[in-house]
């Protein structure tokens, strides 16, 4: 394959979890596979521990904001971390599509999490605040003029860090994932996961379309960090 077959982004497609049509029973399995997958290929456990927990507060209760939390597996793996190491977190999450709601609504252990299918400009305009806002997989759903309004709602919201965590689009991550989508059956996750890679950004698109005060951040394996530190 060569190596200018991701040269661009594929935004003409289309994820089939994104279809309000798309199979139901398909749709919570693939929910439930990214739970498994999120903690590993999206690093969280190093982002929570290089960028979360330092500015968590010994003092009072954290309060974080996932955007388009799906089924909010990663709230419960950051409140697992966050407990393990001794801190309280208030927790929400929001989604504009109502079924990754009533999903995140359904799992077990949501104690001190908070779940709304709204979408964050309805929070800028209730004029809700939080320490930190964070979003996974979101950015490769976006157009840029919707990159941007979600980095100004995400930067008014929070009140210490943004972090938003997204694939790198590269072909290599490409190939790489496809052992990964074979073995997530019965789900939406391996046609779903190559369209979201072929889609994804590149960090030298962001950084050309976001302000300054952004930085874009790359991880192993195919990973970037779109990152605002609001109390500068």
């Amino acid at each position: 394959m060569p190596r200018w077959f991701l040269s661009k982004r594929a935004i003409d497609l289309s994820e089939i979890m994104d279809d309000p049509d798309c199979d139901p029973d398909l749709l919570i399995n693939t929910y439930a596979w990214f739970a498994r997958l999120n903690p590993l290929l999206g690093r969280w456990k190093s982002v929570y521990r290089t960028l979360i927990r330092p500015i968590l507060r010994p003092e009072r209760a954290t309060r974080i904001l996932d955007i388009g939390c799906g089924a909010g597996d990663v709230l419960r793996l950051i409140r697992h971390l966050a407990s393990q190491d001794g801190f309280d977190l208030e927790l929400m999450g929001i989604d504009p599509d109502e079924r990754a709601i009533i999903c995140a609504r359904e799992m077990p252990s949501n104690t001190g999490i908070s779940f709304d299918p709204v979408h964050s400009s309805e929070l800028v305009t209730r004029g809700d605040q939080f320490d930190i806002v964070i979003s996974n997989h979101v950015l490769h759903h976006l157009s840029p003029g919707e990159l941007l309004t979600l980095a100004h709602d995400s930067a008014l919201l929070a009140g210490d860090l943004v972090i938003h965590n997204d694939i790198k689009r590269d072909d290599l991550a490409w190939l790489f994932f496809w052992p990964v989508g074979l073995v997530c059956r019965n789900s939406f996750i391996l046609t779903d996961g190559l369209r979201s890679i072929r889609r994804a950004w590149h960090p030298k698109e962001l950084r050309r379309l976001l302000p300054n005060r952004w930085t874009v951040e790359t991880r192993t394996p195919f990973r970037l960090l779109l990152i605002h530190p609001t109390d500068e």
